[in-house]
């Protein structure tokens, strides 16, 4: 096999500038999907992502296009599902930068941009949308020129809608975004990137394979936990998952482990040959949940349904974290850590719908760090609490995190408590500018910078404010406070910065003079 023919990339973008519609006219194009096959958001498998027309999951197809094998990663533009992003693109060499001619540089445009440009991939910007009657082509030009130093006639145009301009893109893909280096030769290593389970062949790894060659029937090896296990399948990934004799370097692909405990197959994990002794990948950063609720079952005999439902969405949403929980008045449960209220709320449908649970979840909060007077009072707690700390590497021996406020340690015990911080970029019209600032100002926030957009006049500039707030501020009601403010033209992105000293207590409720348990009729 040629390295020269293969092509990996990936379209980034903020939420709902066309993303699934383009990768839908490319499958058109390079007739991987037949038009009487053809559906709108077709890599969106999920009827949770066709109903709210987002896309949760990344995903990842391979088309053919004249003599050139192209693998596409389709990924999230939320600000919740980053990670999906920042894991499709480890895998790729390309990224097409997709901007809507009608909205301009968003603020998930930019962290998307710098998750790419991190990675060293080679950016193809293109404006989406020209077709529509409000298209700011020219605009919007100027604005992506500015963000990325390069020429206008580097920046392509299309409308996904219609197809036009969707020809160019690929040309464009094959011209510019390198071709994969291939270590034939070398032992076997590939990245898992994504996993999910199937009942009858296990866990499924989709992969992308740096160096050798993968055989069916060949014995591999995980490299994180030393798990072994027989190669029942491998292959490439189109609409469906198409079964191959070999899988090389250079190629994404998928792996049939038929592993059944769902924890052995971790994202971010090398897969090696049985036998080989070989230097792991690298990796993904490890997740730092950011919003902690419990997940209970309304009735308590099915705990363990929700413990393998749990584990099984666990396989493909690596930015999950969850740990066992006991309420006296909720009974048995998890507490489970998300990236953002999006995520929490996708993560409940989708225990509802796919797994047929009915839930309690409690009111979301967020993980205080909490230094005590003494190390030794951390073991004290961490046996009452049951407990185990997903920060423990960065913690000190007299620190602990609470996820619920009933975990807080007495007074007398307390050093300081801290709460986690955010860097938060809003995009908005610069009109609204007097409007964001009181709103971020009575949520506790700190001023930062403004950075101003290049425009083509001064009437529609928009500009990209900075500021250091307490994540618990933007938890309810911030982002549609922000939305009301600016008529729904502000984008929002935000990434955890650190902790911050806190001024807070835990309220407890008392009737003849006994604590009342949450959620309890005295």
């Amino acid at each position: 096999m040629n390295s020269s023919n293969i092509r990996n990339f990936c379209i980034i973008a903020h939420i709902d500038h066309g993303k699934s519609t383009l990768a839908d006219r490319l499958l058109e194009l390079t007739g991987t999907v037949e038009k009487r096959n053809m559906k709108a958001q077709i890599l969106d498998s999920m009827d949770l992502e066709r109903e709210r027309g987002i896309t949760i999951k990344l995903t990842p197809v391979q088309m053919k296009y004249q003599d050139y094998i192209l693998n596409l990663i389709d990924t999230p533009g939320h600000v919740d599902f980053s990670y999906e992003v920042s894991r499709s693109l480890a895998c790729v060499e390309g990224a097409i930068l997709l901007v809507d001619a009608t909205q301009g540089i968003q603020a998930q445009t930019i962290a998307n941009l710098y998750l790419a440009i991190e990675q060293n991939l080679t950016i193809i910007p293109v404006i989406n949308k020209i077709d529509l009657p409000n298209a700011q082509v020219t605009k919007t030009k100027i604005e992506i020129m500015n963000l990325l130093g390069c020429k206008e006639e580097e920046i392509l145009t299309c409308s996904a809608k219609t197809g036009e301009g969707v020809k160019e893109i690929l040309d464009e893909v094959i011209r510019k975004v390198p071709e994969p280096i291939l270590n034939i030769n070398e032992p076997f290593r590939a990245l898992i990137f994504d996993s999910f389970y199937d009942e009858y062949k296990g866990v499924i790894c989709y992969v992308r394979v740096f160096d050798g060659e993968l055989k069916r029937g060949q014995p591999v090896t995980f490299i994180a936990n030393q798990t072994t296990t027989e190669t029942l399948e491998v292959g490439k990934m189109k609409i469906q998952l198409v079964p191959e004799d070999v899988l090389r370097a250079g190629q994404i692909g998928y792996i049939v482990t038929g592993l059944k405990d769902v924890e052995k197959s971790r994202v971010g994990d090398t897969i090696t040959l049985k036998g080989l002794e070989v230097e792991p990948l690298p990796g993904y950063k490890e997740v730092r949940p950011m919003v902690f609720a419990g997940i209970f079952c309304k009735e308590g005999s099915e705990f363990n349904r929700l413990r393998e439902a749990v584990n099984k969405l666990k396989l493909n949403d690596a930015a999950l974290f969850f740990e066992p929980e006991h309420s006296s008045a909720l009974g048995f449960g998890f507490r489970c850590g998300f990236l953002g209220l999006l995520h929490l709320e996708i993560f409940q449908e989708r225990l509802k719908r796919e797994f047929n649970l009915d839930l309690i979840v409690t009111v979301p909060s967020v993980g205080y760090k909490v230094t005590l007077k003494s190390a030794g009072l951390k073991k004290e707690l961490a046996a009452r609490l049951k407990s185990r700390d997903f920060l423990a590497e960065n913690l000190e021996a007299n620190q602990i995190v609470i996820k619920s406020p009933i975990d807080l340690p007495d007074p007398n015990y307390i050093e300081k408590i801290e709460e986690p911080m955010i860097k938060v970029d809003i995009v908005s019209p610069k009109d609204f500018l007097g409007g964001i600032m009181q709103l971020v100002a009575e949520k506790r926030g700190e001023y930062i910078n403004t950075e101003y957009l290049n425009s083509v006049s001064e009437m529609d500039q928009r500009v990209i404010l900075h500021y250091k707030m307490p994540l618990s501020s933007i938890l309810t009601d911030f982002y549609d406070k922000l939305k009301s403010l600016t008529s729904g033209y502000a984008s929002l992105n935000y990434e955890f910065c650190g902790y911050q000293k806190a001024d807070v207590e835990r309220l407890d409720i008392y009737v003849a003079e006994e604590i009342v348990e949450s959620l309890c009729y005295p």
